[in-house]
């Protein structure tokens, strides 16, 4: 089996990415003939030329004009990207403690195809189904999941897999009303010959994720990380990020 190589960025703010991190690479390591390298930013481009695909588990961290240059470059010759949970996600603290996410990377955020915008307070919520037959949803049922269910805008054309539903309010956030929201969890984003495949699902915390507001947060926070269909969700994105769906 030829080898295949790969990049990953992980990092940001308010974010277990330690475990996070963790978990991806070990399923990666289920594949002998995948080659990882790791980085905290979008900077090392250079890479991409050498990768079949990147993976992103990031919040609040934004690749530079010429990285998102880079970016595209990368998916129209072939390229797959696995954006996972905050990629999407810019964020900054207002004056009264509610967190906006200002439009301030367009580009970033027509590349993604979504642009986080707010969430309600973890919780359950109902994971419907919507791909059908496709290989990435193929056999899985519609599903409860405890996790920051993520409202975002759409920027670009997508094709939604499974998705989710809010009515109500996000009182923490700048977009605050959400009268009846349809919330993409899985989608694909074609580009040129590549496209992205971005999964919502996945918040992590820890005891120490959250120091700049709380010294130490009583109650670590896995989420999505605690059920198998998950974890499936995971191992098929990394399948198709490899070409094989």
């Amino acid at each position: 089996m030829d080898r295949i190589d790969a990049h990953f960025v992980a990092a940001g703010r308010h974010h277990d990415i330690d475990f996070a991190r963790l978990e991806v690479l070990k399923l990666l390591a289920e594949h002998a003939h995948v080659r990882t390298t790791v980085a905290m930013d979008y900077g090392d481009t250079a890479r991409l030329d050498e990768c079949r695909f990147l993976i992103t588990y990031t919040c609040d961290v934004m690749p530079a004009p010429d990285e998102v240059a880079a970016l595209r470059r990368f998916l129209e010759r072939g390229g797959r990207w696995l954006a996972l949970h905050g990629t999407n996600s810019i964020l900054r603290f207002t004056e009264d403690g509610r967190v906006d996410c200002p439009d301030e990377r367009p580009d970033v955020m027509e590349l993604l195809g979504t642009q986080f915008r707010a969430h309600p307070p973890i919780a359950p919520f109902r994971v419907e189904v919507t791909g059908g037959d496709h290989p990435l949803t193929r056999g899985i049922t519609d599903f409860d999941v405890v996790d920051e269910l993520y409202l975002s805008e759409t920027r670009a054309p997508i094709e939604v897999l499974m998705q989710t539903r809010f009515s109500g309010r996000t009182e923490r956030f700048v977009h605050a009303d959400w009268p009846d929201a349809v919330a993409p969890i899985l989608y694909l984003r074609g580009l040129g010959e590549g496209g992205i495949l971005y999964n919502t699902l996945g918040h992590c915390r820890g005891h120490h994720d959250l120091i700049e507001l709380v010294p130490f947060h009583t109650h670590p926070e896995r989420c999505a990380w605690n059920y198998p269909v998950y974890y499936e969700m995971l191992r098929r994105g990394l399948r198709w990020a490899m070409g094989e769906i």
